[in-house]
C-alpha cells in the first residue's frame, strides 16, 4: 500500500525544480507555433503586448475534471479573457495516449464543457510541452506583455481531484494575474504543479 501511494505521488506531483527547468520565471517565455483545433497556426509572439495564460489539459484526467466539472476553469477563462488576457489551452497528449484529441474532438470537448479559452492548441508531439517543462494536467503558466514568464505551477493549493476542495482554495493563477496586471510583484511566482502526468 505504501509503495503504491509513493508511486502515485511521483506521478501526480512533479518536483518544483524540474517544473521550472525549461520555463523560468523572470525569463522570456519559450517561443512556439502550434495548430489550433480549427487548423489555424498560432504563434506565441503574435500576442506580445498582452497577458497570456497557458493551461495544459487532458480532459480524461480527474484533476482536470475537478476544475471543469466544478466550472472553476471556465469561470477563470471568462473572467480574464474579458479583461483582455489571451488564454491558450494546450493538449500535449500523444496519439494513442490518454487525453489525445483531434481538432474535431477538441471542439466537441470544449463545447460540452462550455469552456472559453481564446484558442485550443494541439501539441501531439509534445514539443511545446517539453519546451515549457509541462509536467501535469493542469499545469499553468502566465506570460506578461513583455513576453516574460511571471508564474509557473499549480492552479491552486488543493492538490486533489475533489470538486468540494475548490471552495476555499487559494488560486495561485488568479493571484499571479491580478498582482501582475495591477503592477504589483507576484508574491508566489512558482509552485509545484499537481494532476495527472502529461501523456507525452
Amino acid at each position: 500500500m505504501i509503495r503504491i501511494a509513493s508511486i502515485a505521488a511521483l506521478v501526480l506531483l512533479a518536483p518544483l525544480a524540474s517544473a521550472n527547468a525549461a520555463a523560468v520565471v523572470g525569463k522570456p517565455a519559450p517561443a512556439f507555433q502550434l495548430t489550433d483545433m480549427n487548423g489555424e497556426k498560432v504563434r506565441l509572439d503574435s500576442f506580445k503586448g498582452k497577458y497570456v495564460v497557458l493551461e495544459w489539459v487532458n480532459f480524461q484526467c480527474p484533476f482536470v475534471g475537478k476544475h471543469y466539472g466544478g466550472q472553476n476553469m471556465q469561470a477563470l477563462q471568462k473572467r480574464y479573457t474579458e479583461k483582455g488576457v489571451v488564454w491558450l489551452t494546450i493538449c500535449s497528449s500523444a496519439p494513442g495516449k490518454q487525453g489525445h484529441v483531434t481538432g474535431s474532438e477538441a471542439k466537441e470537448a470544449v463545447d460540452e464543457r462550455d469552456a472559453a479559452p481564446s484558442r485550443f492548441l494541439l501539441d501531439p508531439k509534445g514539443v511545446v510541452g517539453r519546451a515549457y517543462g509541462a509536467k501535469t494536467t493542469p499545469h499553468m503558466f502566465v506570460i506578461d506583455p513583455k513576453g516574460r514568464l511571471v508564474y509557473n505551477g499549480a492552479i491552486d493549493d488543493r492538490p486533489t481531484s475533489r470538486r468540494e476542495d475548490l471552495r476555499g482554495a487559494r488560486n495561485y493563477l488568479a493571484a499571479a494575474l491580478d498582482a501582475s496586471m495591477a503592477g504589483r510583484k507576484v508574491e508566489v511566482a512558482a509552485t509545484q504543479p499537481y494532476g495527472c502526468s502529461v501523456k507525452y
